[in-house]
């Protein structure tokens, strides 16, 4: 009996210490971290005045020369070995540590703006009409520059090298592509890629999923021709493409519904119609034009919707007495996370907010990302950062968009955290 009660009291006090130590090493990560985020918003007034001024100066994907000349600058007055005009306007900012390694890795940001009048009161507000950043590329160039600057001035922090990666052309998805074919993976070598983008979710937060994260986007055009003729009197004589391409729009709302597998997701939208004129309203035109988008998760699925477009278009239109023109046109393909990295970035993100802000298998979206390209040909994960707080609703692709400031330190934090781990494990 004194035997198993002095087991037992025993038991207890090595389970208390064991709780304690890991109390203590608990409290001590989150030092650590507090530690981190709070170097780091030091630099967030700093950052936020580029984030403005690139804000104030948006350009259009391909046309970035201000920005580019800018980021490149910051680049070396930190230190940073710069090559420009990777992809006609990518920057690549190289950065080795003090103790010489092997080891490499690859940070992403996108730097271009989009077609969009801004519709915000801010003193900063878009210089150049018709063109804003309302996807929130300031704020990924701007969280990029302040990692560069931080592990410049922390050289002995990690051990390898960083290739900071600022990308154009984002928005027409040509931009990761450039950069691939202008040879950046053999120029500037990399062992893993990671991309950062920010979301309409609540700031402190971060979300990433293994696997397909984002959606092939692929664009399709029909054009169906009849012939003409007179709304009234010869409304029976002609062969109406305005009803053809009702039934056409009609049917393809089955092909998500009907030809693909529950379970799988697919999206297909018509945007644009293009047929006759107001001024002529009471002529059945003879020709009619219907454009739009679909999106994909799978390689199958993205075979199927496209072979589906063109038997719907080529049968209906032989129906009606009508010929069909199909234009399909891939393009950006699904982005698809690497395991062992997807694992990584989850670790980095919880050191900067702790577990339970870091959401480990998200939904896919249906949005699409040309960073899928890079994914093709190094190993790495792209992460979603929530940039929202109680007064500010940051809907991406909106006229009043504009990126919160204040998620620039979660931002910076997560790629040194990411850095400081992928070159020191």
């Amino acid at each position: 009996m004194i035997r198993f009660l002095s087991s037992t009291i025993l038991y207890s006090i090595l389970l208390h210490n064991q709780i304690n130590l890991i109390c203590t090493l608990e409290e001590f990560e989150t030092k650590m971290n507090d530690s981190l985020l709070m170097e780091v918003r030091d630099m967030q007034a700093e950052l936020a005045i580029i984030r403005q001024d690139i804000h104030a100066h948006p350009e259009m994907a391909m046309e970035e020369k201000r920005t580019s000349t800018l980021v490149a600058s910051k680049l070396k007055q930190w230190d940073l070995t710069v090559t420009e005009g990777v992809g006609r306007f990518g920057v690549v900012g190289t950065l080795t540590s003090v103790k010489p390694c092997n080891r490499s890795i690859g940070l992403r940001a996108d730097m271009d703006a989009l077609q969009l009048i801004e519709r915000n009161n801010a003193t900063y507000i878009s210089t150049k009409l018709g063109a804003m950043h309302a996807c929130g590329h300031d704020g990924h160039t701007a969280m990029l520059l302040g990692a560069a600057k931080y592990l410049s001035e922390h050289r002995d922090s990690f051990c390898g090298t960083v290739q900071f990666i600022f990308q154009p052309g984002e928005e027409r998805l040509a931009g990761a592509i450039a950069m691939i074919n202008d040879s950046l993976f053999e120029r500037f070598p990399v062992d893993a890629i990671y991309g950062l983008h920010n979301v309409p979710e609540q700031m402190g937060t971060f979300s990433i999923r293994p696997g397909p994260l984002m959606a092939a986007s692929d664009r399709w055009n029909v054009t169906f021709r009849g012939t003409v003729d007179h709304g009234g009197a010869g409304a029976h004589l002609g062969t109406d493409v305005t009803v053809l391409q009702a039934q056409f729009i009609m049917a393809l709302q089955t092909i998500v519904s009907r030809n693909i597998n529950a379970i799988d997701s697919a999206v297909i939208s018509v945007g644009a119609i293009q047929s006759g004129s107001f001024v002529s309203a009471n002529v059945m035109p003879s020709e009619i034009r219907i454009g739009g988008t679909a999106r994909t998760l799978t390689a199958s699925v993205r075979d199927l919707i496209e072979q589906r477009i063109n038997e719907l278009a080529t049968n209906l239109a032989t129906a009606f007495g009508c010929t069909a023109h199909v234009e399909y046109r891939r393009g950006a393909i699904t982005l698809v996370n690497h395991d062992e990295q997807t694992k990584r970035a989850i670790k980095a993100a919880e050191a900067v907010v702790g577990s339970t802000n870091v959401t480990k298998n998200r939904e896919p979206l249906m949005a699409s990302e040309d960073f899928a390209f890079m994914l093709l040909k190094r190993p790495g994960a792209f992460i979603f950062m929530g940039n929202n707080d109680g007064a500010v609703l940051n809907k991406l692709h909106s006229p009043d968009y504009n990126f919160n400031d204040d998620a620039i330190p979660y931002g910076v934090a997560y790629w040194i955290s990411l850095v400081q781990q992928e070159l020191n494990d």
